[in-house]
């Protein structure tokens, strides 16, 4: 499966003494002394916009300083993490990455490499992905999906928030392994994706529940699958792939911060501290997890551990299916 895309890329005071950590030279100062950046690398209304949005207001409050999100979208994520990995290492530039993060290097021609240009801060949360159905079509399980797609090969479509995301790679592992074809659909991030799946101009859509929970719950989109490798809290009474046969299938979404690799490691320290206290805040954690997330906050090594892993594991699926995009 051969996808081209041109042109995709060109070339205070803290809250809490445990955030009061020593060791912050002259040179950098009492961190934060400034507003600070966070980008997302998407646009406004899809899943990676929402999440920041929740927790922002509470790290900003323990930081002391203002934390303006900057939307870059485009590329499946690509684009704003170019404009992060150019940043200067000081601490004063952030990412929350999406799950196209660990995908992106091996579809794209890009001009960094994650584990290179970043350094993981923390695992925020984790999610299913799902299969929803518009309710005008008359797919009401995922085996409808499989039999009508093997009658028609290549007229079925589908819709993902970007070429090369781990919705994309993992609907193309569903076809692997149930030996069927659909037409994938992307669009330039969740927020568009989800208003033409809504309208019904898809009958198909394969993406995080934070985006869609609210249209499952109305009705006006068919849950037939999650990506987790049992059933998801966030969307009950539907089957996971693995439980409807998919052998040992499992693709959960998730957000991650990254900061600039070379911050100096007292401000990486004191970064992770304050959003783990931001999302240990019930307000926000209740906030993330009934938009369909889990929320996890994890130490920066089990960040680093998970991303690699997803970057080896999705990695070799776009190799084997020959999924790219080309600059």
């Amino acid at each position: 499966m051969i996808i081209r895309r041109r042109g995709l890329l060109a070339a205070g005071t803290a809250v809490g003494g445990a955030l009061a950590l020593p060791g912050l030279s002259r040179a950098q100062g009492a961190w934060p002394e400034r507003p600070l950046r966070l980008i997302v690398p998407w646009p406004p209304g899809g899943s990676t916009d929402t999440v920041a949005r929740i927790f922002q207001p509470k790290l900003q409050e323990i930081l002391g300083k203002p934390v303006v999100i900057e939307n870059r979208g485009g590329a499946s994520g690509a684009i704003g993490a170019g404009e992060a990995a150019r940043a200067e290492p000081d601490g004063y530039t952030w990412m929350l990455a999406y799950d196209t993060q660990a995908t992106n290097e091996s579809v794209m021609r890009l001009p960094f490499r994650t584990m290179e240009a970043f350094t993981p801060v923390c695992l925020v949360a984790t999610g299913p992905l799902a299969l929803v159905a518009h309710q005008s079509t008359p797919y009401r399980s995922y085996r409808d999906v499989v039999e009508a797609a093997k009658k028609a090969p290549d007229t079925l479509n589908f819709a993902t928030s970007g070429v090369g995301g781990l919705a994309h790679v993992a609907t193309t592992l569903l076809q692997q392994e149930g030996g069927f074809k659909l037409v994938h659909v992307p669009y330039r991030g969740g927020g568009p994706a989800v208003q033409d799946a809504v309208a019904g101009h898809v009958p198909l859509f394969m993406s995080n529940v934070v985006i869609i929970s609210q249209h499952i719950k109305s009705g006006t989109l068919r849950p037939l699958g999650v990506t987790t490798r049992e059933e998801s809290r966030h969307v009950p009474g539907v089957r996971s792939f693995a439980q409807q046969g998919v052998g040992n299938f499992e693709a959960p979404t998730w957000w991650a911060m990254l900061g600039r690799a070379g911050t100096p490691q007292p401000i990486l320290d004191r970064m992770h501290a304050a959003l783990v206290k931001a999302l240990a805040d019930p307000v926000v954690r209740q906030k993330i997890e009934e938009q369909g997330a889990d929320v996890t906050a994890s130490t920066p090594e089990a960040c680093a551990r998970f991303l690699q892993a997803e970057i080896t594991k999705w990695g070799r699926v776009i190799r084997d299916n020959d999924i790219r995009a080309d600059s």
